[in-house]
């Protein structure tokens, strides 16, 4: 199974949209103090948002929709007014 994720750090108000086969696993690596990628310097991160596929390729897929102008206004317009 693979899922398609979007974290957001509530204290710098920052979104990183991504896909794994393994969430759990991925977000303990987006928040471990030696993650030395991009979101190291807005952790901690928030899960606040999944959906789950049973192929890689629609997993590719969301994840490329939701990293569009519409799929970030989802993002900001549905998924984040529910989690603050």
């Amino acid at each position: 199974m693979y899922s398609v994720y979007v974290l957001y750090s509530f204290t710098s108000k920052k979104i990183y949209i991504g896909f794994t086969s393994d969430l759990e696993k991925r977000l303990i690596a987006h928040n471990h103090i030696s993650n030395k990628g991009w979101t190291k310097k807005f952790q901690p991160w928030n899960l606040i948002y999944h959906e789950d596929f049973d192929l890689k390729s629609q997993a590719m897929i969301r994840e490329k929709q939701l990293k569009s102008a519409k799929g970030r206004e989802f993002i900001y317009n549905t998924v984040l007014e529910k989690s603050e």
